[in-house]
């Protein structure tokens, strides 16, 4: 199923790239970074393979893959914003997240927001959805901007580069892009669990005082 997965994505991507070139390596990081799961590992290795055919230059692949990140992060931040800020404050205890957990969302990216977008757009996984959790804390849009950018250039670059250096053997990169997705991936699935848990424990002992 995840080699079917990465094919499609590579197919994909090759077409959208062969048809448009820097904009085309724009369009594929927008729509990952919009929350919409396609590999930058297939296209910016894809984009460096494609430096040494002497299509792309590889600092401005590097570039348009990073505005690529910034164009697509608009759409999952504004969503955050407008939708799931009203969203989360109407039923967000319905998914044990109190008041309390929304206002300190909001304190952790008005102190950390700029540290938290810059590294999250360095790690895999993290890096697709970062944008919609700071635009449900309503983290200003200029610093967030700035940072999505500045974040996503050096993790563009380095993929491209490792592309440029494997030339036709990029492909070869899939295989330990996953080993690292995985435990990152492990490590969101027992903080999920022990939000879940805490929380209900919470909310149970909070029943219990009530009666």
């Amino acid at each position: 199923m995840i080699e079917k997965f990465f094919a499609l994505a590579l197919q994909f991507s090759t077409w959208v790239i062969d048809s448009l070139g820097y904009p085309g390596i724009v369009l594929l990081m927008a729509i990952e970074s919009a929350c919409i799961p396609l590999p930058s590992e297939i296209i910016m290795p894809l984009a460096g393979y494609l430096v040494t055919t002497g299509r792309f230059d590889l600092y401005w692949a590097a570039t348009a893959g990073a505005i690529g990140c910034n164009v697509g992060s608009v759409l999952a931040y504004e969503i955050g914003y407008y939708g799931g800020r009203p969203l989360v404050e109407k039923y967000g205890s319905y998914i044990l997240m109190s008041r309390h957990d929304i206002d300190m969302a909001d304190r952790f990216f008005k102190k950390y927001g700029a540290w938290a977008i810059f590294i999250g757009r360095l790690l895999p996984v993290i890096r697709t959805f970062i944008a919609l959790p700071a635009g449900i804390a309503r983290m200003p849009r200029l610093p967030f901007h700035i940072y999505t950018f500045l974040g996503s250039w050096p993790w563009c670059f380095g993929l491209a580069w490792l592309g440029m250096k494997l030339g036709t053997h990029w492909q070869d990169l899939k295989p330990y892009f996953m080993q690292f997705k995985i435990p990152i991936i492990l490590l969101l699935v027992a903080g999920t669990v022990w939000f879940v848990w805490t929380h209900w424990k919470n909310r149970v002992r909070a029943g219990e005082s009530a009666a």
